[in-house]
């Protein structure tokens, strides 16, 4: 299934590489896909950050009405069909029926530290700007002897990662947000969870 294999990653240019995760052995998943042309022509700097939790059978209604109570601008209906997808492929392979989602513009480090999130598993994308960074076996266990890491690995921008937390069956995957904090870079980033939630 997975054309590259690492210490920490399966890695593949089809999606079907994402249900690795379940595998005790795997602690990221990476779909490496092309970019999408359109998050190019999003205006970031007037988006508001969008964050809900949905059950699975009337998630694109939820993504829709946050959407559009945000104001985001006309023609992001390709940015809703992409988001409504992977949500549908995250909560089969985790086998849940409810999602907590995040989809916000980023000028920070946000997440500056090296750290595995209390989580089963997380589905992260980068639609603008810099991926996640994450790190191999021998590079977390320096960052956990309190060393700074020899060698940091990226996302790109497009890619689709399932990264195994800490309540995953398998070692956690050990990553932070790229530093960019006082560049003007801003990124758009999508982050989905499995939520408990009444339906």
């Amino acid at each position: 299934m997975s054309d590259l294999l690492t210490s920490v990653a399966c890695m593949s240019a089809d999606r079907s590489i994402l249900s690795a995760i379940r595998s005790p052995e795997c602690s990221l998943a990476v779909w490496q896909r092309t970019p999408l042309a359109k998050a190019r022509e999003l205006p970031l700097e007037a988006l508001e950050n969008i964050r809900f939790n949905a059950p699975l059978f009337d998630y694109r209604r939820y993504l829709s009405r946050a959407v559009g109570d945000s104001e985001w601008p006309a023609g992001t209906d390709w940015l809703v069909d992409d988001v409504a997808d992977l949500a549908a492929t995250f909560a089969e392979i985790m086998q849940v029926d409810a999602l907590e989602t995040r989809l916000e513009i980023v000028v920070t480090n946000a997440c500056r530290r090296f750290h595995a999130d209390y989580v089963s598993a997380r589905l992260i994308t980068t639609y603008a700007g810099q991926g996640t960074q994450w790190l191999e076996r021998d590079e977390a266990a320096r960052v956990a002897g309190g060393l700074e890491p020899a060698r940091v690995d990226q996302l790109s921008a497009g890619d689709v990662g399932v990264f195994k937390g800490k309540l995953g069956d398998g070692a956690p995957a050990i990553h932070r947000s790229p530093p960019i904090a006082g560049t003007g870079e801003r990124r758009l980033l999508l982050v989905i969870n499995p939520v408990d939630i009444d339906v």
